[in-house]
């Protein structure tokens, strides 16, 4: 497997917002100046289906069987390049803050049994990357890290999260090659540190707390491991 394997067989994808509520309810695991990564050691839920229609005959119910399994993917399907976790008739959104305040929805099926052990979900905000474009770009970096680390990385729900935007004057492209190489190489970061099982000590802010703010002059810790030579997370 490369990283350029976007369909890993390895890797399935976070499809229910009720997931993405629970993930994130979970303490954060690592983050970087501009990304943050949790993970739940659990399945996904199972898609509930909807009722069958009524048939006339066999005829009528084969053709509802058919037409139920066409328009439901199976849980553990491989990573779509659709990053959308809205409701089933909901494409092309982007996961915000907003879709993931719903409450889990009840389910009724049992999960169906699969290889897949490891699922990844992506939220990146238009408030962080108003671009769609610079949003396409940074998705589709988080998709080629995370599938080429998927084998090392431990099972359960991964979910990878934009947190801060990218300075604009930095980056003044909505997509380049400067922004690609940037986002490629904090993310191989965050999943060199992943794989190795590595945590963030991050204490919870009292409410109404401004965040602290660096002392002028301070020089910021390189992250442990900084190297990636050898590992598949950075090929």
């Amino acid at each position: 497997m490369t990283a350029g394997d976007l369909d890993s067989p390895l890797l399935g994808r976070i499809v229910r917002p009720a997931d993405y509520v629970r993930v994130l309810a979970a303490p954060m695991r690592l983050r970087s100046p501009h990304f943050a990564v949790h993970h739940l050691a659990d399945r996904p839920l199972p898609l509930r289906r909807p009722p069958s229609r009524p048939g006339t005959g066999p005829e009528g119910n084969a053709a509802s069987e058919s037409h139920d399994s066409a328009s439901h993917a199976p849980v553990n399907a491989s990573l779509s390049t659709e990053l959308s976790t809205g409701q089933p008739e909901m494409t092309g959104g982007d996961v915000d803050d907003s879709q993931l305040r719903r409450p889990p929805m009840l389910v009724e099926t049992p999960m169906r049994a699969g290889g897949v052990q490891r699922w990844l979900g992506l939220v990146v905000p238009k408030r962080h990357a108003r671009r769609a474009v610079t949003r396409t770009l940074l998705k589709r970096q988080i998709r080629q890290v995370a599938a080429a680390c998927a084998r090392e990385l431990e099972p359960g729900l991964w979910v990878v999260r934009q947190r801060q935007p990218f300075d604009a004057k930095q980056f003044p492209s909505a997509a380049s090659d400067a922004l690609k190489k940037a986002a490629r190489a904090e993310l191989c970061a965050l999943f060199e540190r992943a794989v190795r099982g590595e945590r963030d000590r991050i204490k919870p802010r009292p409410a109404g707390a401004e965040p602290a703010r660096p002392v002028k002059g301070s020089k910021a810790q390189a992250a442990p491991g900084g190297s990636t030579k050898g590992s598949s997370c950075a090929r």
